[in-house]
């Protein structure tokens, strides 16, 4: 599905049937140097299921004109933008690292505009590594090395995907390959200098759910305490083998907790 946001192009996948903003709309916002195809194993399920999807390619990323923007908060207000681009007055919004600050920051920024909220992979800050940092500003491909091998947990690495001949760690790869130079370093930027998370939980008025990884290196479950204690009305489950690609290494848990979460409200 193609949309206009801000007067560019915006890319958003459906999950197969046509976008109805009629009934409740769910939006699926993916990591750094990441696209829609992240959320490839939960779209369709719940296009199927009474949502209507949009798991959508942030800008620069994936089929979505760029640039990329430049901060968690720049792109929590773009989310709102969305909405207004779909016809949804409102939505239930599933993040995923940093585009789970993101979706925490529009859920308190924009708290009329959100339904509830998944995180999947977050943490009160989230510091890039120095030489992660270093490597992406120089688009060097062991950037790209890093973060892979640094997000997928070990059983991920071994292989063990619920579908047949799905190499994870690969698919991974060629996300980050898509990317247009200097997209993956704005985005880890983005996260380096995000230090508000506290403090927006604390105005999150509507129901969270959070989603780790036992196995999490990038955000272990220890880092999202501050969060869970500054919001209201919290559920947090923790996906023991999982890494911080906890959505592709066991997209059917997943799958499983979100529609859980979102069938309770």
């Amino acid at each position: 599905m193609e949309l206009s946001v801000d007067g560019r192009p915006v890319f958003a996948a459906t999950g197969g049937p046509d976008f109805d903003p009629t009934i409740p709309t769910l939006v699926f916002v993916h990591g750094a140097g990441f696209d829609r195809t992240t959320w490839q194993l939960q779209t369709r399920y719940f296009a199927h299921h009474g949502f209507g999807v949009l798991a959508v390619d942030l800008p620069g990323h994936g089929r979505s004109e760029g640039p990329a923007l430049p901060s968690v908060e720049a792109i929590a207000d773009w989310l709102a933008a969305l909405l207004d681009a779909a016809g949804a007055r409102a939505a239930s919004l599933v993040g995923h690292s940093m585009g789970a600050l993101a979706v925490m920051a529009c859920a308190a920024r924009h708290p009329t505009r959100v339904e509830s909220v998944a995180l999947l992979g977050v943490a009160e800050r989230m510091p890039v590594h120095p030489e992660l940092l270093e490597a992406a500003s120089n688009n060097d491909a062991h950037a790209i090395d890093l973060l892979i091998g640094w997000s997928f947990g070990a059983e991920a690495h071994r292989g063990g995907h619920p579908n047949p001949g799905t190499w994870m760690t690969g698919t991974g790869w060629r996300m980050q390959q898509r990317m247009a130079p200097g997209v993956l370093h704005t985005d880890l930027q983005a996260c380096d200098a995000f230090d508000e998370g506290a403090v927006l939980a604390s105005k999150m008025t509507c129901p969270v759910l959070f989603l780790m990884g036992g196995l999490d290196k990038m955000t272990p479950p220890a880092g999202a305490r501050a969060l869970i204690d500054a919001v209201a009305d919290s559920t947090v489950q923790i996906l023991s083998n999982a890494g911080h690609m906890m959505m592709i290494e066991q997209p059917i848990e997943t799958r499983r907790i979100i529609a859980a979460f979102l069938a309770d409200r």
